[in-house]
């Protein structure tokens, strides 16, 4: 590519980002203050465009609201991507945070620190394994996963040097670095970021004859890593006993299952792990997002000793992995999520969401599906109405949601969330969706 092939790319780059920018700003333009439009310009000429938030710029939250700039109260049902499982600024884990923070907030594991060991104790003792390794973002803990599984795959499984092999589900997402992108089967995701990461193949989700065939056909794979349930996809949920089914195929052919529950796990779907309805312990467990309660970054990735032990001092690490800050935190909203009972208050919330969904008197809607309060609706284009408008008329209604590829809402609340807040917004949800009938 020639110099003025590069610079007429960019320009157009740099169109189609101003493009997605001004249908953002437009569509906030009718209502919204000043105060909203300065804010939301600073945001678009100082920062990379590589977001397409909804047009709401959020000042506060508290348990399942949060209020914009000019005061306006909504219903949070992202959660942060299900990092807010607690609930906005939930007061005993802003009270950890708070009072480590006057203490001690990082040692980096150059040396020892009074929080990690009994963090390390707590967690490993909670979900049942030997060991962890903590890190921070969720896609770290991917990385680190796969690290360990093909460390286990030379030193354990003793497949030959530099040719151990990950799968992964087609439709994943378990972030943006370049090993995320390179198991990714969604254009947008990997479009011009190769070359990619060798060693990675994919498979049909919630497919046991794929993952079979695969698996007897190569010794060299390692690891299988998947989502109990598919979030970015759309929450899509697989048949029953998958994760268990998949278990014992991996441990037939000498395999690691890895289970991706940053976004499933901590109490989400109405259990502490997705996993647990299949009453599946994986290989590898990997845990981000509500682990810290949506306070701070804070990830793990749990295995038992034949796994964890294959990685030795200075082969993998983190400054801020294991922080003061992060364990205080990490075992608050552990803490919390089971001492005020909100897994049972997702199982039980999400059964009046789905079946409030279920019951839209709408064409638009064409399936409901989920698990606890991780659900999604599936809305038919009509009209030249997609996902994206009808999010944008929620958030005029009160209500925050996000579509998921073009014709997907997923809705997510935090997992405080009460009867009545939830038939309040399941009011919101329909009211709006009609009013495009």
């Amino acid at each position: 590519m020639n110099l003025r092939t590069t610079v007429a790319a960019a320009r157009t780059l740099s169109r189609a980002s101003k493009s997605i920018t001004t249908r953002a700003m437009s569509s906030a333009s009718a209502g919204d203050s000043a105060r909203v439009q300065e804010l939301m310009g600073l945001e678009d000429k100082y920062g990379a465009h590589n977001y397409h938030p909804l047009p709401a710029v959020l000042a506060k939250g508290k348990g399942t609201k949060v209020w914009d700039v000019d005061g306006k109260e909504y219903f949070d049902f992202l959660s942060a991507y299900s990092a807010v499982n607690q609930g906005h600024c939930h007061p005993k884990i802003i009270g950890a945070l708070v009072e480590q923070a006057q203490t001690i907030t990082l040692t980096s594991r150059a040396f020892h620190n009074d929080c990690l060991g009994p963090y390390e104790k707590y967690v490993t003792e909670l979900f049942g394994f030997d060991k962890v390794l903590p890190m921070n973002t969720g896609v770290e803990g991917g990385e680190t996963a796969i690290k360990l599984a093909r460390k286990w795959g030379y030193m354990v499984k003793g497949i030959p040097d530099n040719q151990a092999k990950v799968i992964f589900a087609k439709e994943n997402f378990w972030g943006r670095t370049l090993a995320a992108v390179s198991s990714s089967t969604d254009p947008d995701c990997y479009n011009g970021f190769g070359p990619f990461m060798p060693g990675f193949d994919t498979i049909p989700y919630n497919d046991l004859d794929a993952l079979e065939d695969i698996l007897s056909s190569d010794p060299n794979i390692c690891a299988f890593m998947v989502e109990p349930i598919q979030g970015e996809a759309g929450v899509v949920v697989p048949q029953e006993g998958y994760m268990s089914k998949a278990k014992a195929i991996c441990e037939k052919y000498n395999c690691l299952l890895i289970a991706d529950e940053v976004q499933t796990g901590i109490g989400r779907t109405g259990k502490m792990l997705a996993c647990d309805y299949d009453n599946c312990k994986p290989h590898m467990l990997i845990l981000g997002k509500a682990l810290s309660g949506g306070v701070m970054p804070v990830s793990a990735v749990l295995a038992d000793d034949e796994v964890m032990m294959c990685i030795k001092p200075g082969e993998h690490g983190s400054t801020f992995g294991g922080n003061p800050l992060a364990c205080k935190v990490a075992m608050k909203a552990l803490e919390v999520l089971q001492d005020e009972d909100m897994i049972t208050n997702a199982m039980e919330m999400g059964e009046v969401a789905r079946a409030r969904l279920s019951n839209i008197p709408s064409d638009r809607v064409e399936l409901v599906r989920g698990r606890g309060l991780l659900n999604a609706a599936v809305i038919k284009p009509m009209d030249g109405v997609t996902a994206w408008d009808v999010c944008v008329r929620m958030k005029e209604n009160g209500l925050l949601a996000k579509p998921t590829h073009d014709h997907i809402i997923r809705f997510a609340p935090p997992l405080v969330i009460t009867r009545d807040e939830i038939e309040e917004a399941s009011d919101i949800i329909e009211q709006t969706i009609l009013s495009f009938d």
